[in-house]
């Protein structure tokens, strides 16, 4: 048999409705990408800092009982990139800091730049708002440090905000706020459960086991309760995170927000400079 060839004209026609049909999927497919980006927040160095360093520096680098302030201490603020990759690989004999000489590399810079980000030495996002008011929106108005936590300050429900917008564009952490659909992330699951007695908790599920589950509520206690004590225990389809923020805060107040999300760090070393230029002198 002789192959069917398609005139030019049919061949064309074809290929402009394949390309239609595909371009809904990329772009639905891009956005998918932009959400899950935004979703998770990913920031490179953040998860080998949690697992190497967050032991004894804490998870927002300000020091614990076994181990010094890497963030806010301005000696390690002076230190170079490379002198901080060289402590990292060599560590600091009698100081108690190991070396980690598997550390190297691509992994190794990586965890520099969070640093540097919990340090508010990261790159600077382009926003319009003003960093020094959308930090008091945070503490105030916005009233997202109920659940929040930046540099160790605020409430523990959700995730901490810290390195949250290093490497997020400005838009992605507008629409992160506006967003009421949003898909809510792994350990921070709300749950209601009903005891026998008919005492009702409401709060984040913390850990769950077969026998047992622990709730931490909004005033930041945890409850441990045992499943044969409960009468209902039931997962709800809601986030922690308001959705009236566009009605509660104006587009101006928004915008104040997403600066100080973008380098938090920064923006409280600005409110600490200018309300130390307001002091009278002595």
């Amino acid at each position: 048999m002789f192959p069917i060839r398609k005139p030019p004209l049919l061949i064309a026609i074809s290929l402009l409705v394949s390309v239609g049909s595909i371009r809904p999927r990329l772009v639905e497919a891009q956005q998918q990408s932009r959400d899950d980006d935004f979703k998770s927040a990913p920031v490179q160095g953040k998860a080998t800092f949690n697992s190497t360093c967050a032991g004894c520096h804490g998870l927002d680098g300000r020091g614990s009982e076994k181990g010094p302030n890497i963030a806010s201490n301005a000696k390690a603020q002076r230190l170079s990139d490379a002198q901080i990759a060289n402590i990292v690989s060599n560590g600091r004999p009698g100081t108690g800091m190991p070396a980690f000489p598997t550390l190297a590399g691509a992994p190794r810079r990586a965890v520099v730049r969070y640093l540097r980000t919990l340090q508010g030495k990261g790159e600077t996002v382009r926003t319009r708002g003003d960093s020094v008011r959308g930090r008091n929106i945070f503490f105030g108005k916005g009233e997202c440090s109920n659940c929040h936590t930046i540099s160790g300050e605020g409430g523990f429900l959700g995730p901490d905000l810290t390195a949250y917008g290093a490497q997020l564009p400005a838009k992605a952490i507008r629409e992160g706020i506006l967003n009421s659909n949003r898909i809510v992330p792994a350990g921070y699951k709300l749950a209601a459960a009903t005891t026998r007695d008919g005492m009702r908790l409401e709060g984040v599920v913390r850990s769950e086991d077969n026998f047992s589950v622990q709730f931490e509520t909004g005033d930041g206690s945890f409850h441990f309760v045992e499943k044969s004590d409960l009468e209902k225990l039931e997962y709800l389809d809601r986030s922690l995170m308001p959705a009236d923020y566009a009605t509660r805060l104006t587009s101006a107040e928004i915008d104040d927000l997403v600066a100080y999300l973008a380098n938090p760090v920064l923006s409280q070393k600005k409110a600490q400079s200018s309300d130390k230029a307001g002091e009278p002198s002595q």
